[in-house]
C-alpha cells in the first residue's frame, strides 16, 4: 500500500499546475480510446479504475459488485479529492484481507477481470500501481503537448 500511495501522490504532484482549461482540452484527437483524449478523461478513468480494482479484491466476499461510473469534473481540485478518496477506499479494503489471501496459486481463487486477465490480490495491486504510473506519464506528456500549442 505504501507504493500505491506513492503512485497516487506522484500523480497528484503532476496535477498541481494544470489549469481547468488544460484539464478539459483534447490533447490526443487521434486516439480511439475515449479514456485517453484529455487529462480529464484520463483522470476519470484512473479514479474509476482505483475503485474497480479494490472492488475486484473484495469480490470473493461479495456475490454481486456494482462498479462505479466515471465522473467527469471541471477542476483538478475535484480529481485530487477523488484520488485521495479512492486510496482511502482501497486502504479500507485491505483491512479485510489477510496476508494468506494475497497470493493464490489456485486459479479458482483468483480474480477474473472483465478484460480476461486472472490475478490474485497481490497481482491486482501491482497492476493498480502500474496503471497509475502509466497514466501519470501520459498526463506529463499531455501537459507538454498542450503547452506547446499555446
Amino acid at each position: 500500500m505504501d507504493e500505491y500511495e506513492r503512485a497516487i501522490f506522484e500523480l497528484q504532484q503532476v496535477l498541481h499546475d494544470i489549469s481547468d482549461e488544460e484539464l478539459i482540452k483534447v490533447a490526443d484527437g487521434n486516439t480511439t480510446d475515449n479514456n485517453c483524449k484529455s487529462i480529464q478523461t484520463i483522470l476519470s478513468h484512473v479514479v474509476r479504475s482505483c475503485y474497480i480494482y479494490a472492488l475486484y479484491m473484495q469480490q470473493s466476499a461479495v456475490l454481486q459488485i456494482d462498479y462505479p461510473d466515471s465522473l467527469f469534473h471541471l477542476s483538478i481540485k475535484d480529481y485530487q479529492k477523488d484520488l485521495h478518496d479512492a486510496f482511502a477506499f482501497t486502504n479500507e479494503t485491505f483491512k479485510n484481507i489477510r496476508d494468506n489471501q494475497l497470493e493464490q496459486l489456485d486459479n479458482n481463487k483468483k480474480i477474473i477481470t472483465r478484460w480476461g486477465q486472472i490475478y490474485d490480490i497481490e497481482q491486482m495491486t501491482e497492476h493498480a500501481i502500474v496503471h497509475i504510473l502509466r497514466h501519470r506519464r501520459q498526463i506529463e506528456k499531455f501537459k507538454i503537448t498542450l503547452r506547446k500549442k499555446n
